[in-house]
């Protein structure tokens, strides 16, 4: 038996032991892309297991995230701190071996994939960011940013549009750092996939762009090896390496079939297998020689040394940059940031116009683009609709020096993942925006960022039926509701321009959760407020309009629907005491001290919702005796001030329900 079949013997008994030991999980993918897994790990892949955040380390990518156990395998062997305890505990509550890999849970992971396809989108994103942080930073001699990105993906991946999108941006890019391994075995979950994919996929890559290597044996290590030697000297063109491969390779019985794709092989498969592979251990034992050939750890010490040594030479020459990229890829913004905000939302307070919130944001990022040249924007294929570009932008696309905009095109869900893998890479913050409507492209992938807690950033427009004539397909009704209900989001909908400059600023302090800013089409008008108004919009909810006596109604209030608001209360002073708040983002307000909630919202007082999206969300703040002003029908087409006042939006409408409280 050759050293490189052993070794990747170990990896096929260590995944279908664990999966078996489990009682669930997928055997096949493991035993199937080991022999590959093998040749790229241990003659190719730039890491250091001492250290997995190593900012300089290739990036591995687990697309076909469900054969977790031969990501799990790679980490235990090559020395990283996954102890063959946490691999017995493979799918159990607390463990470091989650059924799918899971960012920030186990040392080494650098994504969490399993909703098949993602992975790619995250690794254009890290391969993007790799060629941004080059340009920016590498000089003449001093190549402090020169790794690639690998992922391994199967069919599902690959049938799924995010896929599609995802590689077609990549290939007009020219990522030539960025390598794909196509596990091609023929299998899904429901059988051979002869059904139903037939493509041909060397083609399809071709037609994006891509160097394409077809017709690998995924079981010769030589063949592997050569094919990745030459993606790797393709500087121009990302590469897919096309591996023909048996999934669950070495089971006599159940190798090339589906029976092996998601269902431990069975203690007696088990046995047989091991005799097919001439394994004599018994289960989660490997001897001293395995482990020796595996590790990782002491290459991974050399050439971050190596590296290191690099950084030192290139700081005594270039301190200014050095200290900068020190910075960036601890994730620190520029000293006082949060100061020059503060200064320029009180500003915008003193001088502020009435304008579309869309174009506020396009305000703020003209203030904060020259101040932060990690910001990186973005818009799939409505640049102009989202305002998503400022004044200092360079197309990425044309291949601009120190590009800081990307033009995604129509691929609004590859788009959120490339923003999540270029969070995840490091040393960028990345923004991109679309349609709020057009969440439901992208959905998935906001999931995920929350899921990770990546400081991802999101803006969506046209948020409402204010956008008119376009109608109800573009519409968003329960898009809203959606977003807040989403665990680890914060969603904010500004009123006037301070809001939407207090939202930015909290989305680029926030480095734990992602943020959906979420603006408006058309003008909205600029709210008066105190500088104790002004601080406590960072608590996500405040009093924007207080009575003159104790209030007898609690109005509650976001985004464009604020103005009217306060235009019907201001017209019903003489009448009744009504305070109204404005509650941009209801997962800050809901984290405030009691106290404070009580505050403002009162106690045994009536309250109003007024937001024109899906009202059964503010049921929980209005209470079984209070009333919603919402929506729960989908638009219609006409202009937006027809509609608001056809829905219920407008100023008399707001009175007469106002009116309506005793």
């Amino acid at each position: 038996m050759s050293e490189n079949l052993k070794l990747a013997n170990a990896i096929r008994v260590l995944s279908m032991d664990a999966v078996e030991h489990a009682k669930c999980g997928h055997p096949g993918m493991p035993m199937g892309m080991a022999d590959i897994a093998e040749v790229l790990w241990r003659n190719h892949l730039k890491h250091n297991p001492n250290n997995p955040s190593w900012i300089d380390r290739d990036r591995f990518i687990l697309s076909n995230g469900h054969g977790s156990m031969l990501l799990y395998s790679l980490l235990h062997f090559t020395g990283y701190d996954l102890s063959m305890d946490e691999i017995k505990n493979f799918r159990q509550l607390g463990s470091k071996t989650p059924g799918h890999p899971e960012f920030r849970i186990t040392p080494g992971v650098e994504t969490t994939t399993g909703p098949l396809g993602q992975g790619i989108a995250n690794a254009v994103g890290m391969a993007i960011a790799e060629k941004l942080l080059s340009l920016r930073f590498n000089k003449g001699e001093f190549s402090l940013i020169d790794h690639f990105t690998y992922a391994f993906c199967g069919d599902g991946c690959l049938m799924e549009g995010v896929s599609h999108e995802a590689c077609s941006l990549a290939g007009t890019l020219n990522l030539g750092k960025l390598i794909i391994f196509y596990d091609d075995n023929n299998i899904s979950i429901d059988g051979e996939v002869s059904s139903w994919f037939t493509e041909d996929i060397p083609r399809r890559f071709q037609s994006y762009g891509w160097h394409v290597i077809p017709n690998i044996d995924g079981h010769n290590s030589k063949q592997i090896d050569k094919a990745v030697t030459e993606a790797k000297q393709n500087a121009d063109q990302p590469t897919i390496i096309c591996c023909k491969t048996k999934i669950g390779k070495g089971s006599p019985n159940k190798q090339g079939t589906a029976s092996s794709h998601g269902s431990p092989l069975g203690e007696e498969e088990v046995l047989l297998t091991r005799k097919e592979l001439n394994w004599e251990h018994s289960p989660f034992y490997f001897p001293k020689e395995i482990y020796d050939e595996w590790d990782a750890k002491e290459e991974g010490r050399v050439n971050e040394k190596k590296w290191n040594k690099l950084f030192n030479e290139y700081k005594s020459k270039y301190p200014d940059k050095a200290s900068e990229f020190i910075r960036c890829t601890s994730n620190k913004l520029p000293k006082d940031l949060d100061v020059q905000i503060d200064s320029f939302i009180e500003e915008q307070q003193e001088n502020q116009e009435d304008m579309a919130s869309r174009k506020s944001s396009e305000v703020v990022l003209n203030f904060l683009g020259p101040l932060l040249p990690e910001l990186i924007g973005g818009s799939a294929d409505l640049s102009g609709s989202n305002n998503t570009r400022w004044e200092g932008t360079r197309s990425i696309n044309e291949g601009a020096e120190e590009g800081n905009y990307l033009y995604y095109g129509v691929r609004e869900f590859a788009m959120t993942g490339i923003v999540n893998g270029l969070v995840l890479h490091g040393g960028l913050k990345p923004y991109a925006g679309t349609f709020l409507t057009f969440l439901d492209y992208a959905k998935n992938a906001v999931r995920l960022a929350a899921l990770m807690e990546l400081p991802s950033i999101f803006v969506y427009s046209h948020d409402s039926i204010g956008l008119g004539e376009d109608g109800p397909t573009h519409q968003p009704i329960e898009h809203l509701a959606s977003l807040r209900s989403m665990p680890g989001l914060e969603t904010w909908r500004p009123c006037d321009t301070v809001e939407t400059a207090a939202s930015w600023k909290v989305a680029l302090l926030n480095n734990n959760n992602p943020t959906a800013i979420i603006l408006s089409r058309q003008r909205l008008k600029a709210q008066s407020r105190t500088q104790d108004q002004i601080d406590n919009i960072e608590k996500g909810g405040y009093v924007i309009y207080e009575s003159e006596e104790d209030p007898d109604l609690v109005i509650i209030s976001t985004g464009s629907e604020i103005a009217t608001v306060i235009e019907a209360v201001q017209e019903l002073k003489s009448e009744k005491n009504i305070r109204v708040v404005s509650m941009p983002c209801t997962e800050r307000f809901d984290e405030q001290d009691p106290n404070y909630k009580k505050k403002v919202l009162g106690e045994n007082i009536p309250r109003l919702a007024v937001e024109a999206s899906y009202s059964d969300w503010w049921k929980k703040y209005v209470g079984l005796k209070g009333k919603v002003i919402g929506l729960n029908e989908y638009g219609q087409s006409a202009p937006g001030n027809v509609l608001q006042k056809h829905y219920g939006f407008d100023k008399d409408s707001i009175i007469k329900v106002i009116k309506s409280f005793n």
